[in-house]
């Protein structure tokens, strides 16, 4: 056979491995249990960090103050230095909607080391611990929530024994490039986190969705969250990691009434969501960035190159086993679309997709190197140091 034919071999061999052997990371199976009452309800405190988000609040906001908790619950909005009267209009929604109690508060800028969402988070525990509760609800201000939503959670968390659970927040998907990106962005991080071995007791892998977080009160203090991730820009994936170190349990899955209202509209604003992490979710090491582009090129590139260049050579070997391996691509996929209401003719088009995630990552490398990744909302963090992996 050419050499095109076992590179494509070389693909499918991977693919099929995928398919069986990373968790089943691609079934959308993993979801909240339907609701079973626990025994008594906790007191919960819901924190919520806001940087320049008045366009998003008025859609997210009145959604937590509307939750239909049978415990005591409240939220404490940490208004992290905003300049579009982020602040005054959490306070306004809340006189006009009423409903759970809601604290406004703003911690200052942060200190060297912290990244200005910790920060917020840190302000917004302190505040939270005043109040004794049993679990933090950490959600996004671009989160939506359904009113069954923190009483789903912490039906989960109770009945479970979970010290963390969390849900992927379905992200918006309306325009072109955000139903091409989108949700292979999701698909990306099951297979980088296959939701299924996160939940699993004794299992290393440990991610989180920063968008909703539920966290047992007595494991972040234990687990010293968040001073302990203080410097972390994934700070989701930090956070998982740093409760499962001290011993506890953590479970993530799909979200369903957990919604981000945040738009994407321009291929240009979802450049800059991935490219901005990127590189750190690499540890800022070359040679993963490097590792790391070859593993994508093989898995998602070659397949239709192997099938484009095959079929004009008339390589037969190249074209089947090219079609083979983008065949169980699009099959893996598949799901993912169903998941986010998507035509599941964009499944062929994973590989493209794919190649735009290559040249962000490129593109992240090469901007922190330039001192300016990790730029959000007017900050960078490219100089801070990342959070390792475990062993």
């Amino acid at each position: 056979m050419s050499v095109l034919a076992w590179t494509a071999v070389g693909s499918l061999a991977a693919w099929l491995w995928l398919l069986l052997g990373q968790g089943f990371f691609w079934r959308t199976d993993v979801r909240l249990p339907p609701l079973r009452e626990p025994e008594r309800w906790p007191r919960v405190c819901v924190v919520v960090p806001a940087r320049d988000e008045a366009a998003v609040l008025p859609r997210s906001l009145p959604s937590l103050l509307a939750q239909e908790y049978p415990g005591h619950a409240e939220v404490f909005l940490v208004d992290d230095g905003s300049t579009d009267g982020t602040g005054e209009l959490a306070r306004e929604l809340a006189r006009r909607q009423g409903g759970l109690p809601l604290t406004v508060a703003s911690p200052g800028e942060p200190q060297a080391g912290w990244t200005g969402k910790l920060w917020a988070v840190r302000h917004g525990i302190r505040l939270a611990r005043t109040r004794a509760p049993e679990y933090l609800l950490l959600t996004d201000a671009d989160i939506a929530h359904a009113p069954d939503s923190l009483r789903r959670l912490v039906a989960a968390a109770q009945n479970g024994g979970f010290d963390l659970v969390s849900q992927m927040a379905r992200l918006r998907v309306a325009s072109g490039w955000e139903r091409l990106v989108v949700p292979a962005f999701v698909y990306f991080f099951a297979q980088l986190y296959p939701f299924r071995r996160i939940g699993r007791d004794g299992a290393r892998t440990a991610a989180a969705a920063g968008g909703c977080v539920l966290l047992r009160a007595g494991t972040a203090e234990r687990a010293r969250v968040p001073e302990a991730i203080r410097h972390a820009v994934i700070d989701d994936v930090a956070l998982a990691r740093a409760v499962k170190r001290g011993g506890g349990r953590i479970w993530l899955g799909l979200a369903d009434g957990v919604d981000s209202v945040r738009p994407y509209p321009r291929l240009h604003d979802l450049w800059r969501m991935v490219s901005r992490s990127a590189y750190a979710q690499l540890r800022h090491n070359l040679a993963l960035l490097v590792g790391t582009v070859a593993g994508l090129a093989l898995v998602y590139l070659v397949p239709p190159a192997a099938v484009a260049a095959g079929a004009a050579a008339a390589d037969g070997p190249a074209v089947a086993a090219g079609a083979a391996a983008w065949l169980v691509m699009a099959g893996t996929y598949a799901p993912m679309l169903r998941y986010y209401r998507q035509p599941l003719w964009l499944a062929p088009l994973l590989p493209f997709t794919a190649l735009l995630y290559l040249l962000m990552t490129v593109d992240s490398a090469v901007q922190h190197y330039r001192g300016r990744g990790a730029a959000w909302k007017g900050r960078t963090y490219s100089r801070l140091d990342t959070v390792p992996e475990e062993g």
